[in-house]
Protein backbone atom coordinates (compact mmCIF):
# COMPACT_ATOMS: atom_id res chain seq x y z
CA UNK A 1 0.00 0.00 0.00
CA UNK A 2 1.07 3.67 -0.43
CA UNK A 3 0.23 6.39 2.25
CA UNK A 4 -0.33 9.86 0.66
CA UNK A 5 1.11 12.71 3.30
CA UNK A 6 0.30 15.85 3.31
CA UNK A 7 3.67 17.70 4.90
CA UNK A 8 2.80 21.65 5.70
CA UNK A 9 5.29 23.94 6.76
CA UNK A 10 4.41 25.64 10.08
CA UNK A 11 3.93 29.36 8.94
CA UNK A 12 0.93 31.55 8.20
CA UNK A 13 1.33 31.34 4.31
CA UNK A 14 0.13 28.50 2.61
CA UNK A 15 3.53 26.04 2.03
CA UNK A 16 3.15 22.19 1.84
CA UNK A 17 3.97 19.46 -0.04
CA UNK A 18 1.94 16.37 -1.02
CA UNK A 19 4.00 13.19 -1.03
CA UNK A 20 3.10 9.64 -1.61
CA UNK A 21 5.43 7.02 -0.36
CA UNK A 22 5.34 3.18 0.36
CA UNK A 23 3.97 1.95 3.75
CA UNK A 24 6.82 -0.13 4.57
CA UNK A 25 9.35 2.23 3.53
CA UNK A 26 11.31 3.96 6.49
CA UNK A 27 11.18 7.40 8.46
CA UNK A 28 14.56 7.92 7.35
CA UNK A 29 13.08 7.48 3.51
CA UNK A 30 10.45 9.64 4.61
CA UNK A 31 12.67 12.36 5.54
CA UNK A 32 14.80 12.15 2.83
CA UNK A 33 11.36 12.86 0.24
CA UNK A 34 10.64 15.70 2.62
CA UNK A 35 13.97 17.14 2.22
CA UNK A 36 14.07 17.33 -1.31
CA UNK A 37 10.40 18.25 -1.95
CA UNK A 38 11.36 21.23 0.58
CA UNK A 39 14.84 21.75 -1.03
CA UNK A 40 17.07 21.54 1.92
CA UNK A 41 20.31 19.81 0.97
CA UNK A 42 19.69 17.11 3.95
CA UNK A 43 22.75 17.66 6.02
CA UNK A 44 21.19 18.51 9.51
CA UNK A 45 19.60 16.93 12.53
CA UNK A 46 15.82 16.25 12.34
CA UNK A 47 13.50 14.43 14.16
CA UNK A 48 10.05 13.04 13.48
CA UNK A 49 7.54 13.00 16.87
CA UNK A 50 4.45 10.86 17.36
CA UNK A 51 1.72 13.71 17.26
CA UNK A 52 -2.08 13.86 18.10
CA UNK A 53 -5.38 15.80 17.19
CA UNK A 54 -4.05 18.94 18.66
CA UNK A 55 -0.55 18.39 17.24
CA UNK A 56 1.29 17.57 20.79
CA UNK A 57 4.76 16.54 20.41
CA UNK A 58 4.94 12.69 21.49
CA UNK A 59 7.84 9.94 21.24
CA UNK A 60 10.85 11.25 18.82
CA UNK A 61 12.35 8.80 16.15
CA UNK A 62 15.44 10.70 15.49
CA UNK A 63 18.07 10.68 12.23
CA UNK A 64 20.49 9.67 14.59
CA UNK A 65 21.48 8.69 18.17
CA UNK A 66 22.08 11.59 20.01
CA UNK A 67 21.49 10.01 23.85
CA UNK A 68 23.82 9.03 26.20
CA UNK A 69 22.70 5.64 26.04
CA UNK A 70 20.77 5.71 29.44
CA UNK A 71 17.53 5.12 27.50
CA UNK A 72 16.75 3.57 24.33
CA UNK A 73 16.44 5.85 20.97
CA UNK A 74 14.13 4.87 18.37
CA UNK A 75 16.07 5.79 14.86
CA UNK A 76 14.12 6.69 11.43
CA UNK A 77 16.55 4.12 9.84
CA UNK A 78 15.16 1.35 11.68
CA UNK A 79 11.38 2.59 12.14
CA UNK A 80 8.95 1.72 8.98
CA UNK A 81 6.14 4.18 8.51
CA UNK A 82 3.41 2.11 8.93
CA UNK A 83 4.81 1.53 12.78
CA UNK A 84 4.62 4.55 13.02
CA UNK A 85 1.24 6.37 11.16
CA UNK A 86 -1.95 4.71 10.53
CA UNK A 87 -5.99 5.32 9.70
CA UNK A 88 -5.66 5.98 13.83
CA UNK A 89 -2.68 7.65 14.51
CA UNK A 90 -2.87 10.38 11.12
CA UNK A 91 -0.21 13.06 12.37
CA UNK A 92 3.62 13.26 12.92
CA UNK A 93 5.06 16.50 13.97
CA UNK A 94 8.79 16.82 11.89
CA UNK A 95 11.45 19.24 12.92
CA UNK A 96 14.47 19.64 10.22
CA UNK A 97 17.41 21.72 11.21
CA UNK A 98 17.14 22.23 15.07
CA UNK A 99 19.42 25.86 15.21
CA UNK A 100 16.53 26.74 12.83
CA UNK A 101 13.91 24.60 13.92
CA UNK A 102 12.25 24.33 10.44
CA UNK A 103 8.93 22.90 11.76
CA UNK A 104 6.68 20.84 9.68
CA UNK A 105 2.45 19.38 10.55
CA UNK A 106 2.68 16.06 8.42
CA UNK A 107 -0.65 14.16 8.25
CA UNK A 108 -1.52 11.01 6.45
CA UNK A 109 -4.11 11.50 4.16
CA UNK A 110 -4.74 8.71 2.32
CA UNK A 111 -3.83 4.77 1.76
CA UNK A 112 -3.83 4.07 -1.90
CA UNK A 113 -2.80 1.44 -3.95
CA UNK A 114 0.81 1.64 -6.06
CA UNK A 115 0.04 2.77 -9.43
CA UNK A 116 2.08 0.36 -12.23
CA UNK A 117 4.92 1.98 -13.36
CA UNK A 118 4.76 4.82 -10.86
CA UNK A 119 8.63 4.81 -8.67
CA UNK A 120 8.13 5.91 -4.66
CA UNK A 121 8.39 8.07 -3.18
CA UNK A 122 6.84 10.74 -5.25
CA UNK A 123 6.06 14.09 -5.00
CA UNK A 124 2.31 14.51 -6.03
CA UNK A 125 1.96 18.08 -5.36
CA UNK A 126 3.96 21.64 -4.63
CA UNK A 127 2.30 24.60 -3.48
CA UNK A 128 4.03 27.49 -1.28
CA UNK A 129 8.01 28.84 -1.47
CA UNK A 130 9.89 28.60 1.38
CA UNK A 131 11.02 31.83 3.06
CA UNK A 132 14.71 32.44 3.12
CA UNK A 133 15.16 31.69 6.66
CA UNK A 134 13.06 29.66 9.00
CA UNK A 135 10.35 31.18 10.94
CA UNK A 136 10.35 32.21 14.92
CA UNK A 137 9.31 30.36 17.37
CA UNK A 138 7.42 31.67 19.82
CA UNK A 139 8.01 29.36 23.20
CA UNK A 140 5.82 30.22 25.54
CA UNK A 141 3.66 28.59 28.42
CA UNK A 142 -0.09 29.85 29.80
CA UNK A 143 0.63 33.42 31.30
CA UNK A 144 0.10 33.26 35.52
CA UNK A 145 -1.98 35.64 37.20
CA UNK A 146 0.71 35.89 40.24
CA UNK A 147 -2.36 37.74 42.77
CA UNK A 148 -4.01 33.94 41.93
CA UNK A 149 -1.44 32.50 43.65
CA UNK A 150 -1.11 34.59 47.40
CA UNK A 151 -0.45 32.41 49.68
CA UNK A 152 0.30 28.90 47.36
CA UNK A 153 4.01 29.23 48.73
CA UNK A 154 3.95 30.08 52.16
CA UNK A 155 6.10 28.52 55.04
CA UNK A 156 7.94 28.78 58.08
CA UNK A 157 11.06 30.73 56.43
CA UNK A 158 11.88 33.86 57.24
CA UNK A 159 13.32 36.16 54.41
CA UNK A 160 13.93 38.46 56.41
CA UNK A 161 16.47 36.68 58.67
CA UNK A 162 19.61 36.18 56.58
CA UNK A 163 21.99 35.33 59.57
CA UNK A 164 20.19 32.21 60.44
CA UNK A 165 20.07 30.97 56.43
CA UNK A 166 23.84 29.25 56.76
CA UNK A 167 25.26 30.06 53.75
CA UNK A 168 28.57 30.30 55.56
CA UNK A 169 28.62 26.11 56.42
CA UNK A 170 27.81 25.46 52.69
CA UNK A 171 29.35 27.50 50.89
CA UNK A 172 32.40 26.47 47.97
Amino acid sequence: MIYRFRIILDIEEDVFRDIEIEKTATAEEFHNSITQAFGFDGTEMASFYISNDQWDQGEEISLFDMSDGSSPVRLMNETSLEDITSEKQTRLLYVYDFLSMWTFMVELAEIATPEAGRTYPNLMFAHGELPDSAPDKNFESESLDFNDLEGEFEDDLNIDDYDNLGFEEHWN
